[in-house]
């Protein structure tokens, strides 16, 4: 098969040849000076970059030149995202499973696992447990199983979930990330008013996917690989793509991650809403260093970098699958969102003691949510609940015309810092609160329009006096 970006057949948009080529092609000329700096000169109009050209930045290991691409990513997610951080949490709902992933312990055949799955009502308590902490922004996660887990199941979690308002908490966005699904069933979703579908692809090499998803209906790599598609079709905007560093060759998986925003954007005119970069982590029965391709923490930092000048856009996402010192390490070269406080097991946000039985990956950032705000802002990031495009309407390619043009800072930067007013004033510890007050007060000069700065200093005395979810 030949390479083909607008093919909806995933072995022509995820083509095996050309990533090989591409492969050879970056380390033909890793050491072409002039060539790299070409394409580093390219990547300074914030267009992006072919996944030919970042693999060739990928490859290069020229000190000088190196550092030019951290610089230029540094810069060019301040450019777009300014210094907000975008913070989230996973919701668990159900660890049973018909596939037979063999990274991921909740695979059908681990029977010493407790199988676990939440009720609406144990949903509501995670969610009040959720909101005491501060979150506004979720992401669910369930195993596929059809009798367990249909998309029934899932459409009343998130009816569930919205429905809960606690104290001063609301959920305000719910992102989804299960199994690849109908159209029909993305449809539902998109009518039940999810914010962004995820799906990662695990890898993108076909037969190596299909050794690593022998049973289940994951199996079928072209299914999976095409859910995307099928998202879009079923109507929507925001979809999330990733794969799982260490499971395969990462030249591979950056190039075919590459090729898929490609894809996406060559079909239907908006590219991914976010990539996510998790690693092969330990987790019940699950030994990481059975994976020959784990990759150092300096070249995961050089992969975020360059995915970031290949897809300005585009929000990068970091999981506390990641140690703090990873994260702080990651988050400058282009990360936009993180999550934190996270608990991966079915039922753990309500338990006081973290539990590890249901846990679907070791997590190496233990911090509370009030840890994390605190330490973003003692670095001079501003923490960020903004869940205010997903409710204007800003998505697709709506979204991304604001973020292309710059357009999009007026309604960011004033929403998070009266977001972080809310959580400043409900949630934070006294060391927090008197941060991220000083902190608010620096930012507020920073908003482009004296217009929108002034409405911004009126709203954020009325949060002081207990209004709550103001939006631009």
């Amino acid at each position: 098969m030949e390479y083909n970006a607008k093919s909806l057949i995933a072995d022509e948009f995820i083509n095996d040849g050309e990533i090989n080529e591409t492969i050879a092609y970056a380390q033909e000329h890793k050491d072409d000076m002039e060539l790299i700096d070409k394409i580093i000169e390219k990547a300074k109009l914030r267009k992006g970059l072919n996944h030919r050209e970042a693999s060739v930045l990928l490859a290069c290991d020229n000190e000088e030149k190196v550092k030019e691409i951290y610089d230029l990513a540094e810069q060019i997610k301040k450019d777009f995202y300014g210094n907000r951080i975008v913070l989230f949490a996973p919701l668990y709902l159900s660890n049973y499973c018909v596939n037979g992933c063999l990274y991921c312990p909740y695979h059908a055949k681990n029977k010493h696992i407790p199988r676990k799955k939440l009720t609406q009502e144990e949903v509501a308590k995670e969610v009040v447990a959720l909101q005491d902490m501060g979150h506004k922004r979720l992401a669910i996660e369930a195993g596929e199983d059809p009798v367990n887990n249909p998309i029934e199941y899932i459409l009343d979690c998130i009816k569930t979930i919205y429905s809960i308002k606690h104290k001063n908490g609301a959920i305000r966005r719910v992102n989804v990330n299960i199994a690849a699904t109908t159209v029909e069933n993305y449809k539902k979703l998109k009518d039940a008013g999810i914010g962004t579908y995820i799906l990662f692809q695990e890898t993108y090499n076909k037969k190596n996917y299909e050794v690593l998803h022998p049973t289940g209906p994951k199996h079928d790599y072209n299914y999976h690989t095409e859910a995307m598609d099928r998202a879009m079709e079923g109507g929507i905007d925001d979809v999330g793509i990733g794969v799982l560093f260490g499971l395969d060759n990462y030249q591979y998986e950056f190039a075919g991650l590459l090729m898929h925003a490609e894809h996406l954007e060559a079909v239907h005119g908006v590219g991914p809403h976010t990539i996510s970069v998790p690693r092969v982590k330990h987790a019940d029965d699950i030994d990481p260093t059975e994976f020959d391709n784990s990759l150092s923490d300096d070249m995961f930092c050089k992969i975020a970098a360059c995915i970031r000048i290949a897809v300005p856009y585009t929000g990068m996402i970091i999981s506390t699958r990641e140690t703090p010192e990873v994260r702080e390490k990651i988050i400058r070269l282009g990360v936009s969102q993180i999550s934190g406080g996270s608990r991966t097991s079915v039922g753990g946000y309500c338990e006081e003691e973290r539990p590890h039985d249901t846990e679907q990956f070791d997590v190496s950032d233990n911090r509370t949510l009030d840890e994390v705000v605190n330490w973003l802002m003692r670095a001079d990031y501003i923490p960020s609940f903004c869940t205010a495009c997903y409710r204007e309407g800003r998505t697709g390619d709506r979204f991304m015309s604001l973020c292309k043009s710059g357009q999009i800072q007026n309604c960011c930067h004033p929403n998070a810092l009266m977001t972080l007013k809310e959580f400043l004033m409900d949630y934070a510890s006294e060391d927090t609160k008197k941060i991220g007050e000083e902190m608010i007060l620096k930012e507020i000069n920073n908003i482009p329009k004296d217009s929108v700065k002034e409405i911004v200093r009126e709203r954020l005395v009325k949060i002081a006096d207990g209004d709550r979810d103001f939006r631009f």
